[in-house]
């Protein structure tokens, strides 16, 4: 069962700090762990299908504040895709020849090809979140861009890529713990950066961003859903959920062998 439903166009989310907690319905650790494994491997083998079929392709946006948990997510939930099934594009601020094309030219290049799964680690998304609250674009611009990504996101589906949107949402008081836990272990220091503060400092008004983002974009052929991403495991479960439900509807077909090709197994010796 998907526990988690698509944003409703017609209801704003809240984005509040308890939302970011586990949803009703999810039972006990072991349970989790349980299915979230058993899902993997289902996982696994729809990934493996829809690789030998070739024909269409899976995105999955993931978006979040600092510390929302993307990397863990594509390694917990991912990490089950073979790789050579398996597309990663991460999107830092653009420059260099990005900065010479429109804002979605990058994004439209590293979409999946057919056969494989693809996730972005940020997106196209980020042009109407950063770009708004630091206000590195007019409004006038910005506010435009959301029926575009909207057409963006239409096109790709209508010629054979499903997308899934998932904004893994934490608590203020969890963010701070990760952050802290980032400072105070070496190996992760060096995700820390000075803008992850200055982020913070500006909370509310990513939250607006995002609650017009998440509503104004939630689509039938592009869905957004919010993931309570303070408790790990249970992010990973819910993400899982709603991804394998997805390739399960699309149910990719492993195509026959060509019968000249079965016939060569006698002239293996």
């Amino acid at each position: 069962m998907t526990l988690l439903k698509p944003i409703d166009p017609s209801q704003r989310p809240r984005l509040s700090d308890d939302e970011a907690a586990p949803p009703s319905g999810v039972r006990g650790a072991k349970h989790v762990d349980r299915e979230t494994e058993e899902l993997l491997e289902r996982l696994e083998k729809l990934a493996a299908a829809l690789r030998a079929e070739g024909k269409r392709s899976l995105l999955v946006v993931l978006q979040a504040r600092d510390g929302g948990g993307k990397d863990g997510t594509i390694r917990k939930v991912f990490g089950a895709v073979n790789p050579q099934g398996m597309h990663l594009a991460s999107f830092a601020a653009p420059a260099g020849e990005e900065l010479r094309h429109d804002y979605l030219w990058r994004v439209h290049r590293a979409t999946p090809e057919y056969g494989q799964v693809g996730v972005f680690n940020r997106s196209h998304y980020e042009d109407v979140l950063v770009a708004r609250v630091r206000e590195l674009v007019p409004r006038e611009r910005w506010e435009k861009r959301y029926d575009q990504i909207n057409d963006f996101e239409r096109m790709l589906s209508e010629n054979g890529t499903t997308i899934l949107k998932f904004f893994l949402h934490i608590s203020k008081d969890e963010q701070k713990a990760r952050l802290l836990k980032r400072l105070n272990r070496p190996e992760k220091r060096w995700k820390f950066a000075p803008s992850d503060l200055e982020d913070r400092q500006l909370w509310d008004e990513y939250t607006e961003a995002y609650r017009d983002a998440l509503t104004r974009c939630s689509t039938p052929h592009a869905p957004w859903y919010v993931v309570p991403a303070d408790e790990k495991p249970v992010r990973d479960l819910l993400v899982a959920q709603v991804v394998v439900d997805a390739l399960e509807k699309m149910a990719p077909q492993i195509p026959e062998a060509d019968p000249t090709v079965l016939a060569m197994a006698d002239r293996i010796v």
